[in-house]
């Protein structure tokens, strides 16, 4: 597991881009997260880059002024391969690369670096730039790692029983559609599809109207396994290169009428929503926790458990849950917290989401996404869904502007934020994930 701290997690470092000083910044010199942009409006190719401050650290420009020249081999050889379109060249080079360039990185950009004259001209300020999704995704899985959603959930369909007999044995989650994950900022249509009234004889075709967020994490995969060969528990997060924020979307009522048997498929597959940085598990050393299962409960089986796992499996990261309305942009009213969850309350961890999907000898491969599932809480305030915090429809919210929401209305914006800290280090954070629901198309 990747735990050990080192000089890049130094709460005393600063730096010559003057922004990564201030305080509460999400990406100051200790976190260094990787995206894909471009400038704004222009026609140039997508290319990867380093966050830092309110800046950008274009990594093809950095490559080609020689400031790296003499840094360790395996650092230039990262270098190189996150001089691309995409990060999953970077990836695929596992994790020891991985620590080489972000060491580089954190050394030329601190206060007094010798490089610093050189890579001023490779800085790009974000406001300026456009992003794409940072690697390119061969496949998906979504799992449904919160026992606090399952089970909040489940109680709306089974008050008796909400939680199936599998639930607390195994990580459940289905095969997803990549093709429509989308970067941050983009507006979705409204899913057509059929939905079925409790009270009808027949279904219809036509636009959902239970349309719903889900906060979510994504975990990206960074070097892969072979065909046949399981990644191990203690293994399992060499494999992972980091994580990002997530919004699987989720129409309520097509979902209900075509789960059973196999389970969601038009339901999810329109959208979901990616942010645009993907912060290193090296960066995330800091905040890590026990992962800790209830005594009461059964006990992971022997292959998803270990003492690592107890000790330090798990990920302290605060998210929250915005919701602006058109009305309340036209008033200029900020958006309004909904919720605020954590990582941390999952009930599967990142390593045992990776262990679980290859155990069966499935081949990972650099750049394939691992969504969490909805992220909630154990209290009614840091439910992840609407669903949950409108007891499915039957308890609206009041907003800030006087509407109210049971579900997801044309032109809501949803923004999710996520930050990790923890006394003696510096506060990081994930920068945000936003989408907006269009109108849906006319049938």
């Amino acid at each position: 597991m990747s735990i050990r701290l080192n000089e890049t997690h130094d709460a005393g470092l600063k730096s010559w881009v003057a922004s990564a000083n201030v305080e509460n910044t999400d990406f100051p010199i200790q976190n260094l997260p990787y995206g894909v942009f471009r400038r704004r409006h222009s026609d140039e190719a997508f290319r990867v880059g380093v966050a830092i401050g309110d800046q950008i650290l274009d990594l093809t420009v950095v490559r080609g002024s020689g400031a790296f020249a003499e840094v360790e081999p395996l650092a230039r050889q990262a270098l190189e391969a996150a001089a691309s379109p995409t990060v999953n060249a970077l990836m695929a080079l596992g994790q020891p690369a991985w620590s080489a360039l972000r060491l580089a990185l954190s050394r030329a950009l601190r206060m007094d670096a010798p490089q610093a004259a050189r890579l001023n001209s490779a800085l790009v300020p974000q406001t300026e730039a456009e992003y794409a999704v940072p690697a390119r995704i061969g496949d998906y899985t979504d799992f449904y790692t919160s026992i606090h959603h399952a089970t909040t959930i489940g109680k709306q369909f089974r008050p008796d029983n909400p939680l199936l007999p599998n639930y607390k044995w195994v990580p459940i989650g289905y095969h997803g559609r990549a093709s429509s994950i989308v970067i941050s900022g983009q507006g979705f249509r409204r899913p057509v599809g059929q939905i079925k009234a409790p009270t009808a004889d027949v279904p219809v075709l036509g636009p959902a109207q239970r349309l719903d967020y889900e906060l979510e994490m994504a975990v990206y995969i960074g070097c892969g396994n072979a065909l046949g060969e399981p990644v191990s528990i203690a293994d399992a997060e060499s494999h992972v290169f980091g994580l990002g924020l997530f919004n699987d979307w989720s129409a309520r009522d097509i979902q209900a009428w075509e789960y059973q048997p196999l389970g969601p498929f038009l339901s999810k597959s329109f959208a979901s929503t990616l942010s645009p940085w993907i912060v290193t598990l090296e960066a995330l050393a800091p905040y890590r926790q026990a992962w800790t299962r209830d005594r009461d409960d059964p006990q992971p089986l022997p292959y998803l458990d270990s003492p690592d796992l107890r000790e330090y499996g798990a990920f302290d990261v605060q998210l929250e849950v915005f919701l602006s309305t058109q009305s309340m942009r036209e008033a200029d009213l900020p958006p309004q917290r909904l919720s605020r969850s954590n990582l941390s309350d999952a009930y599967w961890s990142v390593s045992q989401m990776v262990t679980h999907q290859t155990v069966n000898g499935c081949n990972l491969q650099p750049g394939d996404l691992l969504g969490s599932g909805t992220l909630s809480g154990p209290t009614p305030d840091a439910a992840g869904s609407m669903l949950e915090l409108s007891s499915g429809g039957k308890q609206p919210l009041t907003l800030v502007s006087g509407e109210t929401r049971s579900f997801l209305q044309d032109g809501d914006e949803v923004i999710f934020r996520g930050q990790a800290q923890r006394d003696g280090f510096v506060r990081i954070g994930f920068g945000e994930v936003r989408g907006e629901v269009l109108p849906a198309r006319g049938l």
